[in-house]
């Protein structure tokens, strides 16, 4: 469809709308919903599928009856707008309180500018069920067209140059411990899906998290560079406790992909200079510093030489000055 695009800011948007629910903010739930007399508001259960204003006015209360969440993961993302309507598509798998196992939830939000800001027309949610229990037949035939078609072209980047970024976060253990692993693990999801809405913003690829790390993977060494300055500015603007820090390590060369997941020499460099940062800090390897030259957008100070844990040789080291 001609003009539709990525949409970035309704990517965060819908992230802040699963906040407020997770978070149970519930009067900030209303803010999200248009004004307007056609709102659709779907849920999972029969009966679920209320219209109209009253929906503004009801999706407080009807937050407030779930059960708390101890934690949740963002298995899936995107978002995409024309002329003014935006659509996003989520899966999202939930750890509640009064369950043992998660369970995966498929959202989809409508949203429209209403005096430019983005306002929810429609929401719909659904738990998800192998077909052969609902229907009793295995559906498949969409899947395997999708796998045909990937035989001759890959979604993303699945071999070559890449700048591969770790972030961890420091002292965590010791918050865990003080905090308790309910409210860290809520405080840790959080955190994540701040991290993803800033490297997709900048065009990289949220790979996957590491217990309280992340790895992400960006094709331009600039974007990399620009991601984690934000990354690192975002977190010096906490105004909440407990107050967190983060160290970010970037190395770029050749990775594969493999799924979701990345491989190569490049991945482990990237986690080796992670390990040296110091809290708050970005550290980048020679190469990735080379690719982007001169750059007044990007100050570098240093160099240092030292040996990485499982590769041969001295290894150069820049740190990446990202306070203004």
């Amino acid at each position: 469809m001609s003009g539709v695009k990525p949409s970035p800011e309704l990517l965060a948007v819908a992230r802040r709308w699963f906040r407020a629910v997770l978070e149970r903010q519930n009067s900030q739930l209303e803010h999200f919903i248009s004004r307007g007399d056609i709102v659709r508001f779907i849920g999972s259960a029969e009966g679920e599928n209320w219209s109209g204003p009253a929906v503004r006015e009801a999706v407080n209360a009807h937050f407030a009856e779930i059960p708390p969440v101890l934690n949740y993961d963002e298995l899936f993302a995107e978002a995409h707008e024309k002329d003014g309507v935006g659509w996003t598509f989520f899966v999202n798998r939930f750890h509640f309180e009064t369950r043992a196992e998660p369970i995966v939830f498929h959202s989809t939000l409508v949203f429209v500018l209403e005096d430019n800001a983005w306002k929810m027309v429609q929401r719909h949610a659904s738990v998800t069920a192998p077909n052969f229990e609902t229907t009793g037949h295995e559906h498949s035939a969409i899947q395997k067209l999708v796998d045909a078609a990937q035989k001759g072209f890959s979604l993303g980047q699945r071999e070559g140059l890449a700048s591969v970024m770790f972030t961890d976060l420091v002292n965590s253990s010791a918050l865990a411990s003080a905090m308790g692993d309910r409210a860290w693990s809520g405080i840790v999801s959080t955190h994540f899906a701040d991290l993803r809405g800033i490297i997709e913003a900048q065009g990289g690829q949220f790979v996957k998290s590491l217990g309280d790390g992340t790895m992400s993977s960006f094709s331009s060494a600039r974007a990399a560079l620009g991601a984690a300055r934000m990354v690192q500015a975002d977190m010096a603007a906490q105004t909440s406790e407990p107050r967190l820090s983060l160290r970010i390590g970037i190395h770029t060369g050749d990775v594969v992909q493999s799924d979701d997941d990345f491989f190569g020499t490049v991945v482990n460099k990237s986690a080796r200079i992670t390990a040296l940062a110091d809290p708050g800090a970005i550290l980048v390897s020679d190469v990735t510093r080379a690719m982007v030259g001169i750059d007044p957008d990007h100050v570098f100070s240093g160099p240092i030489t030292t040996p990485l844990k499982g590769l041969e040789g001295e290894h150069v080291i820049h740190r990446l000055e990202w306070q203004a």
